[in-house]
């Protein structure tokens, strides 16, 4: 327990540090059957890989845990547009707002043809805001901190954090304000650090929370003082570290004629919708979310299956100067776009020489008024399966792309499992992090 403890430690060490800053979504979780499929994949890639020594190069880790990363961020786009179903690729339902300056919407439920579609009416009254703390505005190239060691402390998310800093002869306000807003920001404790400027040669230090809203329980977000601390006190009042400007705030809307609030601007309802606040209604007037057409649907899916996919690439072209055996992924997604390139053409995708895919809206959207719509739009579903194949053997085993030499074959009369590939995977993972 305790190694698989350490494990995790460590690839959570590179998830935060190198990998893509996504987001987590429902599709990050699994059911026992799916957790099982993957289990016999991994049985059946050990029992016919061979053995091999990898490039030890300082950064394979981040390059292991970026492609794993990038490859489940594709599967995870893939999944939205099916709601999860691979047998119902991209008919995920989609939906509207009539006034997306106000509210956007996307459809995160399962409803069958019989279903009545639920309606909505929302007018937003107020924003979620973030809590912001605006510092002094002193000049930039003085200093009213005699030279020594200093710290504060930050209160947040029920936690403290001691923040230690020296201030050393010449220094400026300037420079110590980005000091501090460098370490805030490494630190990742849920509060942002910037330095601003009041256009007359004054700086200041805003420090602003990640999270909006605020309950009842609380008056802060977070709280910053030097009250307690353990090194020389005084920064927090002569920068002015504690001076909130701007306080945290609930968005507050009308739901159908409900009043309602949330602590954040992005939020769903009922397990149907995920909503986006992104304005202030005018006063009386609602905007309707509604359900698009099957084929309006279907074309949105589209667009956003082709953004995830060239994104993917994209990320992928990244890793090729480092490690020059990501091209082979790069051809193998290519050759994919090019088996269906006639027909994929033909609907307003086309394929590049990089193997990204442009899209031709208005060809899409000529397409989809017509009559076959539906039909025509079908190659892209195999081409998606594709896709989301490739993307399921990257997630799998990302190391097939790294730099290695074949010690050797199995024996293909009496090859056996064993866990020599994934734990190369992982080995390789706990050995550069220690």
């Amino acid at each position: 327990m305790a190694n698989i403890a350490a494990l995790n430690t460590v690839y959570n060490h590179y998830l935060t540090t190198f990998a893509p800053k996504g987001t987590s979504s429902q599709y990050d979780t699994h059911k026992k059957s799916e957790l099982r499929s993957v289990y016999n994949s991994i049985v059946k890639l050990n029992k016919e890989s061979p053995l091999y020594l990898i490039k030890a190069d300082a950064d394979i880790g981040e390059f292991a845990v970026g492609m794993k990363e990038n490859a489940r961020d594709l599967k995870n786009v893939i999944s939205s547009l099916s709601g999860g179903d691979e047998n119902q690729l991209l008919n995920k339902k989609a939906v509207s707002s009539s006034d997306e300056g106000v509210v956007t919407a996307s459809y995160i439920g399962n409803v069958s043809e019989d279903d009545e579609f639920p309606s909505l009416e929302i007018e937003v009254q107020s924003l979620a805001k973030n809590q912001i703390n605006e510092g002094k505005y002193l000049p930039a190239g003085e200093m009213g901190l005699d030279p020594d060691t200093y710290s504060f402390d930050i209160h947040v998310r029920d936690l403290d954090y001691e923040f230690q800093f020296n201030v050393n002869q010449g220094d400026t306000n300037q420079d110590i304000q980005d000091k501090l807003a460098r370490l805030i920001n490494k630190s990742n404790i849920g509060v942002e650090a910037e330095r601003v400027e009041n256009g007359e040669g004054n700086t200041a230090l805003r420090l602003k929370s990640s999270d909006t809203g605020i309950s009842d329980q609380q008056s802060e977000l977070f709280v910053v003082s030097d009250h307690h601390t353990s090194k020389m006190s005084g920064t927090v009042d002569y920068f002015g570290l504690n001076q909130i400007s701007q306080n945290a705030e609930n968005a507050r809307f009308l739901l159908n004629g409900e009043e309602r609030s949330t602590y954040a601007n992005e939020f769903t309802i009922e397990k149907t919708f995920r909503l986006s606040l992104n304005g202030v209604s005018e006063p009386g007037i609602p905007a309707t979310i509604g359900l698009k057409t099957d084929v309006e649907s279907f074309t949105e899916n589209i667009s956003h299956l082709i953004q995830g996919y060239n994104s993917f690439l994209q990320k992928a072209s990244e890793y090729v100067d480092a490690h020059p055996h990501t091209g082979r992924l790069i051809n193998d997604m290519s050759n994919i776009s090019l088996n269906y390139k006639n027909n994929l053409d033909s609907i307003g995708l086309t394929v590049q020489d990089n193997g990204t895919i442009s899209l031709d809206k208005s060809l899409l959207q000529q397409t989809a008024q017509e009559d076959d719509a539906l039909e025509r739009f079908s190659t892209i579903k195999s081409f998606a399966g594709s896709v989301l194949g490739k993307a399921n053997q990257v997630s799998l085993n990302p190391m097939h792309y790294a730099e290695k030499t074949i010690v050797a074959y199995k024996n293909p009369g009496w090859s056996l499992a064993n866990p020599y590939v994934t734990s190369n995977y992982s080995g390789m993972l706990f050995n550069s992090y220690c």
